[in-house]
């Protein structure tokens, strides 16, 4: 199986009002598994005539904001409608296929993804016409929750503790984290879910 994983800095947390300012996405590939710094990896920084977020958010994404300020060319600079048709060019070098329509539809993996970042995404020029996300969504803390311990999902920090990361602190740089998700979920490529859960037993008359 193929995925992406993918991660986004932003301004703030409304996705109508706050702005995507780094995006960065790894390529995975679980039947043929490469280094983690090997890996194939697109990132961008995300220029905007002006910039709206919240103190914290801005305050956290400081180094972003530095590097974004600095008036020289850099490969990794592209505004918020260059970002996805390049993306898309990086996904169709690394061998993914456009549909019927032309959009390329990946598979994604990343914290929160489907329930914060994906809102962020949609607001993309081209998002479901040059890229989109298949349906189904990898999070890596679906594998690491305690089910008779926890009550939500556990965090990417507590996620890193139970994986027994040297480092558990996140980094809240896109490649980073990116990278940590594809790590987080490296283990669980062995045993399937599904050998993990025991065969149900038998009814009569079967």
């Amino acid at each position: 199986m193929r995925y992406i994983s993918l991660d986004l800095e932003m301004t703030g947390g409304n996705p109508e009002r706050h702005q995507i300012i780094e995006l960065a996405a790894v390529v995975e590939d679980t039947k043929h598994l490469q280094p983690l710094p090997e890996l194939p990896s697109f990132r961008r920084l995300v220029r905007h005539p002006e910039y709206i977020g919240t103190a914290g958010a801005l305050a956290l994404n400081a180094r972003l904001l530095e590097e974004l300020a600095q008036k020289g060319p850099n490969p990794e600079c592209c505004t918020a409608e260059e970002l996805l048709p390049q993306l898309r060019e990086f996904l169709l070098a690394q061998g993914f296929k456009p549909d019927k329509k032309d959009c390329v539809s990946v598979t994604m993996a990343g914290k929160n993804i489907a329930s914060f970042d994906l809102l962020f995404l949609r607001q993309l020029p081209g998002w479901g016409t040059l890229v989109r996300a298949e349906p189904a969504m990898l999070d890596p803390a679906a594998f690491y929750l305690n089910w008779k311990k926890d009550n939500r999902l556990p965090t990417m920090t507590i996620c890193k503790a139970r994986a027994h990361f040297a480092d558990q602190t996140v980094a809240h740089q896109a490649l980073a984290d990116a990278l940590d998700v594809i790590q987080l979920l490296r283990p669980f490529y062995e045993l399937p879910l599904y050998q993990q859960v025991p065969a149900a037993p038998a009814t009569e008359g079967e």
